[in-house]
C-alpha cells in the first residue's frame, strides 16, 4: 500500500440544504470529502483502525447498514469500506446521540477525481453540521491512533442540540401544525417560528403568538397589578401590597396578618419567591433574596392549598394541572443525597427540557430549602414523608404535574376563563391555590395568584400522572378558525430557459385578478411591480422574502438549479410546479455533467407539489415528460406542437386530462373534449407578430399555471394582451429598441438552447445587415463556449465579441478566443469578427456602426446598465 496521511482526509463546501433538495426531499446536511492519498485505501487497510472506532462509539454496532441486521455496518468496516461511507454513519452516529432522530445518509461520487458528496439528515442544522466535523477529526484520529476525547465531543454536541432545539411548548404547537399540513419556518435559533405563508402567515413564540396583546403581558408581569384587576371583577386573590423597603414588608405584613410570603413583582418561574413567613425577623431574613430579582417586593397573605395551573386558550380552559413540588419519599434508610440521586436515575428525567422530566435539583438553593424545613442533604428521612426540595412547584427546576382538566368545577372554569380575559391574554396560564379544584373557590378558600403569559405548557402535554392533553390543537385552531387557509398559492417555475419570462407572465396574469403579487426572478425580488432586491434571486433566501412577507396573496418563484443544489428549495411544497425545458447549460458544475443529472435536479419541483396541486410538464421534452411518474400531483401538459402529432398530449386529452396546446393559430385550454380559446397568437404581444416562436412555451405554461388556480378565462386573455417584451416588463428580454437609424435587440440568451431561439427569432425579422454583440460565461466548458459562437454565426452577418466582467475563472480573453473560434466555425470570417472586451464599449462599437435598417442583438450581462445606455442613446438620436 502506498503511503498515505490523515490529513489528507478534508471536508469542503459544508452546508445545510434547509428544503427539498437533489438528494432528498427534507434537509440535508452536504459535504465534498476529499480523499488524495486515502482515495484508494479502505478501513481494513488501516492496522486497528476499526478497533478504535468502535471503541470510541460502540453503538455503530446498531448500523445495519446495506446487510439490513444489526452489525452490518461493522461487518463492512473489518472487511474494509471507503472512508466517505465512514464518514456518513461516524456523523449520523454523533447525532443520534444528542437525542437527534436521524438516519438517512448517502455518499455519491462528485465526477471528479478523489472527491466525493457526502450528504446526511439533520433535525438541528448547528448540530449536524458540527457532527460532520467531530466525524472527520474522529477519523483522522482513528487513523494515527492519537487520542479523542469522545465524551467532550458529545457533550458539546449535545449542548448546541439544547440550545438550538425548539422548546417544549413551542414543539407542541408546531407538531400540530405539522399534522395539519400548517407550513412550519423557523425566523432564530431559538423559538420563534413563522406558521403559514404570505398573508395567511402567523407567528408563534412558545406560546406567545402574534394574537398576544402586549398591554396583557405588562398586566400579567406586574403582580401587583394583576391582584389588583382580578380583584376588581370579584376573582379570589390573596391580601397584599407591593414594598420597596423591608420596613414597609413588616408593616404590610403585620396590617394583613401573618403568616405571608415574599414575591419579587416581576419575576417568573418561582424565583425569589418565599416559603412561608411567620414574623418580623423572617421578613428580615429572606428581604434581600427577593430584591436580588425586582426592586419592589410583592407581600401576601400565605394561602393553603395545593398550586394548580389553569390553562387558557382564546377564552376557553382547556386543560388544568396539579403541579407538585421537586421532592423525595423517605424509606427510612437512605438520606436525601441518595433518594435524589435515585430520582434522577429515572430515564424519563434529564437536563433542563431535554427529557419530558427535569433532573431534581441538587444545588446551594436545595441546600438552603432544606435547612429552611429543618433538613440536611445527609439527612435520613422516615418512610413515607415527602421531604420537598423547593417550594415552588415550576417542573424547570424538577418538579411534577398531574392531570386534572376533568376535574375542574364548572365554576372555577368560569373564574379562570373570567381572569384571562380581564388581563386580555389570548393564551394565559392561572395559577391557582386549592386545596381541591373540584370544589368551587369561594368554598374552601382558593385564591388565584398569578396570571401568566407564554406560559409553558409541558406539564399538560406530558405529565408525570394523568391523561396527556394536546394543547397544541386549541391554540392552532384559534390561529386558523376552521376553515381558514393557512398558505398562499405558491407557484414555482424552473426549467434551463424561460423561466423569467414565464414567472413576470405569470405575475402580471395574477394581477388582473387584483391580487398581490410577489415573485423572484434573475433581476431582483418584487412585490407587485416594485422592485424590493436586486440581483439573481431565484434560491431560498429570496422565496423566503416573498412567503414572510404578510402582505402577498399569491408567490410566484423562479426557481434555479444553483439553489437547488447549493441550499435546496425556499419551500417544502408549491401548488404549482412549471418545468419549462432541460437543455445542456452549466454542465460541468457542482457535479453535474449529464442533462438526465440536471433533469434530476429540476425534477425536484415536480416532485415537491402538492396532492392537490398540479405539475405542469413541457410534453415535447422526453426528459420533462418522464417527471410525471415523480409527482403525486395532477399532471398538466403543454405542446408546441402541431395538433396530433404529439401522442402524449392526445393520449393525455383522451384521459380527460388537462394541456395548454396551440390549436388553429389559437392558445387554447384542453380539458378532455372541452376546448377553451385564450388568444389568437399573433395578437399575443410577447410572440412579435409570431416571430418569436420560442415564446410559445412560455406562453402556453403561464396560461395553464392561471388556469389550473382558478383565475378566469377573460383575465387570462386580458393579461396576455397587454404585456410587452420591454425593458419595464421583461428587462433583458427580448427588449427591441429604436436606435437612429437601426434597431437594437437587447436579450439574456446565455445558453446554446436560448440562442437557437433568438436566432430564429433574429432571422425572422426583416434586417440589411445583423450585427451581434456576443458572449457566454466563463464556469461554461469549452465546447459550450464554442457551441455559442457556432450557433451565433448562423443569425449574424458581423460579430463583436465581449467578455463579462465576471469571467469566473477565466483569464481576459480566453472566452472571446473560443466564441471567435466558434464563429469560424459557423462560417464567419476573420474581417467579420472583431473582439471589444468590456461590454459598454462593445456596446457602443455596434452603436456606432448601425446603419439604416440594420439590427444589432447584444447578449447582455448588466442587463439593467445595457438598456439604460441604449435608451439614453435612442433618446439622444
Amino acid at each position: 500500500m502506498q503511503p498515505v496521511s490523515s490529513a489528507d482526509l478534508r471536508i469542503t463546501r459544508l452546508r445545510a440544504l434547509r428544503g427539498p433538495n437533489f438528494w432528498r426531499l427534507a434537509p440535508v446536511i452536504a459535504c465534498d470529502v476529499h480523499l488524495g492519498s486515502l482515495e484508494h485505501v479502505s478501513s481494513a487497510d488501516i492496522p486497528g483502525f476499526t478497533e478504535q472506532l468502535v471503541g470510541y462509539l460502540p453503538s455503530l454496532a446498531e448500523h445495519p447498514c446495506t446487510r439490513g441486521r444489526l452489525g452490518g455496518f461493522i461487518e463492512r468496516l473489518e472487511e474494509g469500506t471507503h472512508f466517505p461511507h465512514i464518514l456518513e454513519h461516524v456523523a449520523l452516529e454523533l447525532q443520534t446521540l444528542t437525542g437527534s432522530d436521524v438516519s438517512f445518509g448517502r455518499v455519491v461520487a462528485s465526477g471528479d477525481e478523489g472527491v466525493w458528496w457526502v450528504i446526511i439528515a439533520y433535525e438541528e442544522q448547528e448540530v449536524g453540521l458540527q457532527a460532520m466535523r467531530e466525524a472527520n477529526r474522529l477519523l483522522r484520529a482513528c487513523m494515527t491512533g492519537e487520542p479523542f476525547d469522545i465524551e467532550r465531543a458529545v457533550d458539546d454536541l449535545q449542548d448546541v442540540f439544547d440550545s438550538v432545539r425548539l422548546g417544549p411548548s413551542t414543539s407542541a404547537i408546531v407538531e400540530e401544525a405539522r399534522r395539519r399540513g400548517i407550513p412550519v419556518r423557523r425566523l432564530n435559533s431559538h423559538s420563534l417560528v413563522q406558521l403559514g405563508l404570505g398573508k395567511n402567515l402567523r407567528r408563534i413564540q412558545a406560546t406567545m403568538t402574534d394574537y398576544t396583546s402586549a398591554i396583557g403581558v405588562e398586566i400579567a408581569q406586574d403582580k401587583d397589578d394583576t391582584k389588583r384587576v382580578l380583584g376588581n371583577i370579584g376573582l379570589p386573590v390573596p391580601k397584599g401590597d407591593v414594598a420597596s423597603s423591608v420596613e414597609d414588608a413588616v408593616e404590610i405584613a403585620r396590617d394583613i396578618g401573618y403568616p405571608v410570603i415574599l414575591k419579587p413583582l416581576d419575576a417568573s418561574h418561582g424565583r425569589g419567591i418565599s416559603s412561608r413567613l411567620d414574623n418580623d425577623s423572617s421578613i428580615q431574613e429572606f428581604w434581600p433574596a427577593a430584591r436580588e430579582y425586582s426592586r419592589r417586593v410583592v407581600v401576601e397573605k400565605f394561602a393553603q392549598g395545593s398550586d394548580h395551573r389553569v390553562l387558557v386558550v382564546n377564552g376557553k380552559v382547556v386543560a388544568a394541572a396539579e403541579r407538585v413540588p421537586a421532592h423525595v419519599v423517605g424509606d427510612g434508610a437512605r438520606n436525601v443525597r441518595q433518594l435524589i440521586d435515585e430520582v434522577n436515575a429515572d430515564t424519563r428525567r434529564g437536563v433542563g427540557h431535554r427529557k419530558i422530566l427535569t433532573k431534581l435539583p441538587l444545588d446551594e438553593r436545595t441546600i438552603e430549602y432544606l435547612a429552611e424545613c429543618g433538613f440536611t442533604l445527609d439527612s435520613v428521612p422516615p418512610a413515607g414523608e415527602r421531604v420537598l426540595l423547593r417550594q415552588t412547584a415550576n417542573l424547570s427546576t424538577g418538579g411534577t404535574s398531574i392531570d386534572r382538566t376533568d376535574e375542574i368545577h364548572p365554576d372555577n372554569v368560569t373564574a379562570c376563563e373570567m381572569a384571562a380575559g380581564i388581563v386580555g391574554l389570548d393564551i394565559a396560564g392561572i395559577d391557582v391555590l386549592t386545596p381541591d379544584i373540584s370544589v368551587p373557590f369561594r368554598e374552601n378558600g382558593a385564591v388565584i395568584i398569578e396570571v401568566n403569559a407564554a406560559p409553558g405548557i409541558r406539564m399538560h402535554t406530558h405529565p408525570a400522572e394523568g391523561t396527556p392533553r394536546n394543547v397544541g390543537a386549541p391554540v392552532l385552531d384559534m390561529l386558523y378558525e376552521p376553515g381558514a387557509e393557512s398558505t398562499i398559492p405558491v407557484i414555482a417555475v424552473t426549467g434551463t430557459n424561460g423561466k423569467t419570462t414565464t414567472t413576470r407572465l405569470i405575475a402580471h396574469l395574477f394581477r388582473h385578478t387584483d391580487k398581490t403579487v410577489g415573485f423572484t426572478t434573475t433581476d431582483g425580488v418584487y412585490l407587485g411591480n416594485r422592485l424590493v432586491m436586486e440581483g439573481d434571486m431565484t434560491g431560498p433566501f429570496s422565496a423566503n422574502i416573498i412567503l414572510s412577507n404578510p402582505t402577498v396573496d399569491v408567490a410566484v418563484l423562479e426557481t434555479a438549479r444553483g439553489g437547488i443544489l447549493r441550499a435546496g428549495l425556499g419551500f417544502d411544497e408549491c401548488d404549482v410546479g412549471i418545468i419549462l425545458n432541460v437543455s445542456a447549460d452549466h454542465l460541468g458544475l457542482r457535479g453535474i455533467h449529464t442533462l438526465e443529472q440536471l433533469a434530476a435536479v429540476k425534477s425536484v419541483v415536480a416532485a415537491v407539489c402538492r396532492r392537490d396541486g398540479h405539475a405542469i410538464l413541457n410534453a415535447d421534452d422526453p426528459l420533462v415528460y418522464a417527471m410525471r411518474d415523480r409527482s403525486m400531483a395532477d399532471i398538466v401538459l403543454f405542446s408546441v406542437m402541431p395538433e396530433g402529432e404529439n401522442e402524449h398530449l392526445e393520449a393525455h386529452i383522451g384521459r380527460n386530462g388537462i394541456c395548454a396546446r396551440i390549436e388553429s393559430d389559437t392558445f387554447v385550454v384542453r380539458r378532455g373534449r372541452l376546448r377553451i380559446p385564450i388568444a389568437p397568437v399573433r395578437e399575443v404581444p410577447l410572440m412579435m407578430g409570431g416571430a418569436a416562436t420560442f415564446q410559445r412555451g412560455n406562453i402556453l405554461a403561464a396560461i395553464a399555471a392561471a388556469y389550473v388556480q382558478g383565475v378566469r378565462y377573460d383575465d387570462i386573455r386580458a393579461g396576455l394582451l397587454s404585456f410587452f417584451p420591454s425593458p419595464s416588463m421583461t428587462p433583458g428580454r427580448m427588449n427591441l429598441l429604436r436606435v437612429g437609424r437601426g434597431r437594437m435587440l437587447v436579450d439574456y440568451a446565455h445558453n446554446p438552447a436560448a440562442l437557437v431561439g433568438l436566432m430564429e427569432f433574429v432571422r425572422n425579422l426583416s434586417a440589411t445587415r445583423r450585427i451581434g454583440v456576443i458572449t457566454a460565461p466563463g464556469d461554461r466548458r469549452d465546447e459550450d463556449i464554442r457551441t455559442v459562437g457556432r450557433l451565433a454565426a448562423d443569425g449574424l452577418d458581423y460579430a463583436i465579441v465581449k467578455e463579462d466582467v465576471d469571467r469566473r475563472g477565466r483569464p481576459d480573453g480566453e472566452i472571446a478566443l473560443l466564441l471567435a473560434e466558434g464563429l469560424k466555425q459557423g462560417g464567419l470570417t476573420d474581417d467579420l469578427i472583431e473582439i471589444v472586451l468590456p461590454e459598454m464599449e462593445a456596446v457602443d462599437r455596434a452603436l456606432a456602426i448601425l446603419g439604416e435598417g440594420e439590427l444589432a442583438i447584444v447578449l447582455a450581462d448588466a442587463v439593467q446598465q445595457v438598456l439604460d445606455h441604449v435608451q439614453g442613446k435612442a433618446g439622444n438620436g
